[in-house]
């Protein structure tokens, strides 16, 4: 058997550290950067303790690297839905929809624990800040008053309509990201009415 060449490497070793990334997101997720171990991870993707310290040094920059993607992968589809065919209802109805899939649920929930958990690394913190309710806000201005101009949305305040819809949206994928039943995610078309011209 030839040994393998440094491309072949190189794959394997991305594979391994999405593959590590994938185990950490869900374990952090459901226990918070406090009640997460290397050794949860490590189990969780199905390697040996000291390989997962050959990817990361340790939960601080794990948890640090995840949320920061996450924050990154989030500001860059609030300026992807800019691109999307269709009036600004439309592009606000793709948005929501997108918000509200539930493949996404980990990292809403891996951006609760960072938001609300105590123990988080001061990096983590600064992104919070970064990537704040306002910074959402400010991006999907002029999306919602080109739809207030149209006729599209309801008039009035328009930080505090996009503030309030991106709250309710946000809240209710941590509620039901757990799979739990005593929640409901409503139709997309039922949370539009917030923010519609009545």
């Amino acid at each position: 058997m030839a040994p393998l060449n440094d491309q072949q490497l190189n794959q394997i070793r991305d594979e391994r550290r999405i593959q590590i990334m994938g185990a950490a997101l869900r374990v952090f997720a459901r226990r918070g950067i406090i009640g997460t171990k290397m050794s949860m991870i490590a189990a969780e993707a199905g390697i040996s303790h000291g390989l997962l310290y050959h990817y990361f040094t340790s939960k601080e920059e794990l948890f640090t690297t995840l949320v920061q993607g996450a924050m990154e992968a989030s500001q860059e589809a609030m300026k992807e839905v800019y691109l999307l065919p269709g009036t600004p209802l439309d592009k606000i109805r793709r948005l929501s929809e997108e918000m509200l899939d539930k493949s996404g649920a980990p990292y809403y929930l891996l951006i609760h624990q960072a938001r609300t958990s105590e123990g988080v690394p001061d990096k983590v913190n600064q992104l919070m800040r970064d990537y704040s309710l306002d910074s959402y806000v400010e991006q999907l201005l002029p999306l919602f008053r080109e739809g207030q101009e149209r006729g599209e949305l309801d008039a009035g305040d328009t930080e505090e309509m996009i503030a309030s819809y991106v709250s309710v949206l946000s809240g209710l994928m941590v509620v039901t990201a757990d799979g739990n039943d005593d929640y409901r995610v409503p139709p997309v078309d039922r949370l539009l009415r917030m923010i519609t011209k009545r």
